[in-house]
């Protein structure tokens, strides 16, 4: 079923499509996706596959993740989110380790949005929260990316804790992308809980760097963001 897939997805593929893949996710060298390699499918295209290949087996969907393609990946990133959205304990279990063993596939920030969130928030949600910690200090960019966004789990049922956490552990990071995901989990906490991020901002405002602050203050009222950022 594998071998179909693929050809269905070349047959899809448009040289165009893939050229601005290529730039909008920054495969130039030097640049945070660098190598990575499209054959030029749209999103719409590829979650269509994923429901005309619903019944694909997990050895084969394992082997997406772990693609040289893009588009591949995430595919097979797609089958992981639905089935452990699906599944019982075990198969949850055995679907957060796919997960884990394909971090270095998942190297590009759509990779990582689309899928943190539903996989590690929710399995970590009632366990130890050390691979968290574990992985905002990894010298990989999207592993420390992954550590943030999975806590949009716990921000959507009220729970800030981690990402504050989380975000306190970045504050140095020397990436845009992480100044940008934790900005953006902040603000995601600031529309549940203004409260609590202005506590935080506070506290912390003075030594973000400025991206982060201004996707977490974005939803501020005018005045109020020229303050913050006047800091």
């Amino acid at each position: 079923m594998l071998n179909r897939l693929r050809a269905r997805a070349r047959r899809l593929a448009s040289p165009a499509r893939r050229r601005v893949n290529m730039s909008f996710f920054k495969t130039g060298p030097g640049q945070y996706g660098e190598g990575d390699r499209f054959i030029g499918l749209s999103v719409p295209q590829v979650r269509a596959m994923q429901r005309e290949f619903a019944d694909l087996p997990d050895s084969d969907v394992a082997a997406l993740v772990r693609s040289r393609i893009h588009e591949e990946r995430l595919l097979g990133l797609l089958f992981l989110v639905d089935r452990f959205q699906r599944g019982d304990h075990w198969a949850r279990e055995h679907l957060y380790a796919t997960y884990v063993a394909a971090f270095p596939f998942i190297n590009n920030w759509d990779l990582v949005d689309g899928s943190a969130e539903h996989i590690v928030g929710p399995f970590l949600e009632k366990r130890d929260k050390a691979p968290l910690w574990a992985w905002a200090r990894s010298p990989r960019l999207w592993d420390r990316r992954i550590a943030v966004l999975a806590t949009f789990a716990y921000i959507k049922k009220g729970r800030f804790a981690e990402t504050f956490r989380l975000v306190r552990m970045l504050l140095r990071d020397p990436e845009d992308l992480m100044h940008k995901a934790c900005g953006w989990m902040l603000r995601e906490i600031g529309k549940r809980d203004a409260a609590a991020l202005r506590r935080f901002l506070n506290t912390h405002a003075r030594r973000m760097p400025r991206t982060m602050l201004r996707y977490a203050i974005e939803r501020f009222p005018e005045g109020e963001r020229k303050r913050w950022l006047g800091r």
